[in-house]
């Protein structure tokens, strides 16, 4: 199949913007705390020494939660190449730190390098893997070609792209297919998904509904120390969480605490902003509201009306403290976050009704019982009531949170294995 035109022109724009791109990247993660040696992976650079003698399984993926929904999966293919060598590549700084921690035996990340031809020569060069394994959304064109070019065999799995980026793909038939049929498998994340992956051109034959990877990528780490003393701050407090909160929802939050202060004077909540570096602009918000705080970027555990928790790789600390979590993005139109690490820790899962990024999974978590829609603030402080007087409902949603995801781990080693067959993956 021969390079479209759109392909040509995006290889010969690339080789200008990269030096740009170089640029604003590097400030980018420097002022993230990356260091500059790693911050030249993304011009293709390694920093990891490549494995002789055997075979190596790149898996690229955005960002936070791309990057930790595929870690179960790899240790999962792991166990059946117990040989093999692993790659993650992401873009982000807030992903490589929380990846550090996680990684899989045998397994390394790198920042993936920028859809150029000097930074993936030398990326390939250096890694050429056997086999890529690119998650959700990840279409560049060159990373997919040039990859494809070297022999190794490509697959996409947790397909999941927006209404408008499908669309946008349909205009371009010829660019979708030339890029499309590089993959050996595409396993998306719904049969609708499916579809619209046949619809932009993927190869009918080669795409098949898989699992939600976000619902294996296993609990959220906790230091138990930290978890030690936070139970201590609380005491016998009631304590709720509101996670993954954006501008414009944290007044909504503070507002039902306040009306829940009347009847629970001694309940704390727990708020973790979608981005940290607001911080300081929610505490504006706590104390607009009257609302006392302690804050973790100071080094405080939980105390006073509000905790503050404005420090990124914590979630699931604040998580094991609480059976009630209330997860943001929700009440405004952004799409809803991932309920799956929520339920991981048993807790019961509340959500504004916009979770269109994950529409089929609160859809099945409600109907087991756990997870409940909220309309606005004021529906929120009668939900986190009910479910603070009514510890009987609340234990029954936290179970069914636990039941749903147990019935999903046993999903897991099919997805493997058809991965290993389609990639001709061997021990």
């Amino acid at each position: 199949m021969s390079a479209p035109f759109l392909y040509r022109a995006w290889v010969a724009a690339s080789m200008v913007l990269v030096p740009f791109a170089t640029f604003v990247e590097s400030k980018k993660l420097r002022r993230a705390g990356v260091s500059v040696v790693r911050a030249h992976e993304k011009i293709g650079h390694a920093t990891e020494p490549r494995e002789d003698g055997v075979p190596l399984v790149w898996f690229h993926a955005a960002s936070v939660g791309e990057s930790l929904s595929v870690l179960a999966l790899i240790a999962r293919i792991g166990v059946h190449l117990p040989q093999a060598q692993f790659l993650i590549t992401s873009g982000t700084a807030t992903s490589a730190k929380l990846l550090a921690s996680r990684l899989p035996p045998r397994c390394v990340h790198q920042f993936a390098p920028f859809d150029a031809p000097g930074p993936l020569r030398r990326f390939l060069k250096h890694w050429h893997p056997d086999a890529a394994v690119f998650v959700e959304s990840e279409i560049w064109p060159q990373m997919l070609r040039r990859t494809h070019a070297t022999g190794a065999k490509l697959a996409m799995v947790n397909a999941r792209l927006s209404e408008r980026s499908m669309e946008s793909w349909r205009k371009r038939p010829k660019l979708a297919a030339y890029l499309l049929d590089v993959f050996s498998l595409i396993l998306t994340q719904n049969d609708k998904m499916a579809q619209g992956m046949v619809n932009m051109h993927a190869p009918a034959e080669r795409v098949a509904r898989g699992i939600n990877l976000k619902s294996m990528a296993g609990p959220l780490p906790v230091d138990e120390d930290a978890l030690f003393e936070a139970r201590a701050a609380t005491g016998h407090r009631p304590v709720w969480v509101a996670s993954s909160t954006h501008e414009g929802e944290e007044q909504a939050v503070l507002a039902a605490h306040k009306t829940l202060l009347e009847t629970h004077p001694d309940l704390c909540l727990i708020l973790a902003p979608r981005h940290p570096e607001r911080g300081n602009d929610v505490m504006n918000l706590i104390a607009g509201a009257g609302l006392s705080l302690t804050r973790r970027t100071r080094g405080d555990m939980p105390g006073g009306q509000v905790f503050l928790a404005d420090t990124i790789g914590e979630l699931g600390l604040w998580y094991d403290l609480a059976d009630i979590v209330f997860l943001g993005g929700s009440l405004k139109p952004i799409g809803g976050h991932n309920p799956f690490e929520v339920a991981q820790s048993g807790a019961c899962v509340l959500s504004g009704p916009h979770v269109a990024a994950f529409a089929e999974t609160y859809a099945e978590m409600e109907t087991l019982g756990a997870a409940r829609f909220v309309a606005d603030g004021a529906d929120l402080a009668a939900k986190v009531d009910h479910l603070l007087r009514d510890d009987a409902a609340r234990a029954k949603s936290c179970t069914a949170a636990r039941d749903f995801i147990d019935g999903q781990t046993d999903l897991l080693d099919g997805v493997a294995t058809r991965l290993i067959t389609a990639l001709e993956l061997t021990s």
